[in-house]
């Protein structure tokens, strides 16, 4: 049962086996993504699409990438869920996304906002504003954006809080992962310092989101397993990198061959009751 915005944070036993039983959930979605080999539609920004879609490639997910608006609605109506990701604010992006959008809400397949740099651009920031009126699943960001949509401190009565405001997921991504549905929080403390010296990591982050998701019943679930995943392929890859170039190489390695007997003994997480904040 999913437990009330109010509720008391459980005992520490508890919150060991509520968090145990969350690390092999993760570990059955990354199996069954997997099995299901879901075709995720990436909206996202030129530097990002090449490792985004061999991200999605090694985690067993199928990537598209089309943003032309003569085929867009084709291609989200046949995915297992969308990621719009705002990094390129280009004129031909901005025509096909209302299409995806429209697309996506009429086969009902989730979407996954990643509202990248809408604290340096206004323009992004009324558009990311527009889509949260469509109610995306997940909404992916770092602690400068999450301040920038929210108005409010990037700290875990924030995440909470704009999860309850917008009914999505929120994930936020740092040194320590959170993530809300506004009743639950989930910690994640996988990761590895080079992550954050390659280029497009929180893009592939959000897809890997996506592809957890079109397989999970779960918004919760499924954004703890994209991240939870993605940052233990980066400790993993971290053993023997040599450097940033070496890394990127490592991490794909390493999320092809990623099992679930290894992400439920590698997770490190903690899953508590979101206190109600005040406003």
């Amino acid at each position: 049962m999913r437990p009330s915005a109010g509720a008391v944070a459980p005992k520490r036993g508890e919150a060991e086996s509520a968090a145990d039983a969350l690390s092999d959930a993760i570990a059955t979605l990354f199996e069954r993504l997997r099995q299901r080999r879901p075709r995720i539609h990436c909206m996202t920004n030129n530097v990002a699409q090449a490792f985004t879609a061999n991200v999605l490639l090694a985690a067993g997910a199928v990537p598209s990438m089309s943003i032309a608006p003569e085929e867009i609605e084709a291609f989200v109506g046949r995915a297992g869920a969308l990621l719009v990701n705002l990094g390129t604010f280009d004129a031909e992006r901005r025509a096909g996304l209302p299409l995806a959008l429209e697309a996506a809400a009429k086969a009902r397949i989730p979407v996954v906002l990643d509202p990248v740099l809408i604290e340096a651009s206004p323009g992004r920031l009324a558009l990311a504003l527009e889509i949260l009126r469509g109610k995306p699943a997940v909404i992916r960001l770092n602690t400068a954006e999450l301040a920038a949509l929210a108005g409010a401190a990037p700290d875990r009565t924030g995440v909470c809080r704009l999860a309850r405001e917008t009914g999505a997921v929120i994930a936020l991504t740092g040194e320590a992962d959170l993530v809300s549905d506004g009743a639950r929080l989930v910690t994640i403390r996988n990761g590895h310092s080079l992550m954050a010296q390659v280029t497009a990591m929180g893009c592939a982050a959000g897809a890997l989101i996506a592809a957890a998701l079109a397989c999970a019943g779960d918004a919760l679930t499924a954004a703890a397993a994209g991240l939870g995943a993605l940052g233990i392929a980066g400790e993993i890859a971290g053993e023997t990198a040599r450097g940033p170039g070496s890394f990127a190489v490592g991490i794909l390695d390493a999320l092809a061959g990623l099992d679930a007997e290894t992400l439920a003994r590698r997770a490190r997480l903690d899953l508590a009751a979101a206190r109600e904040t005040s406003s």
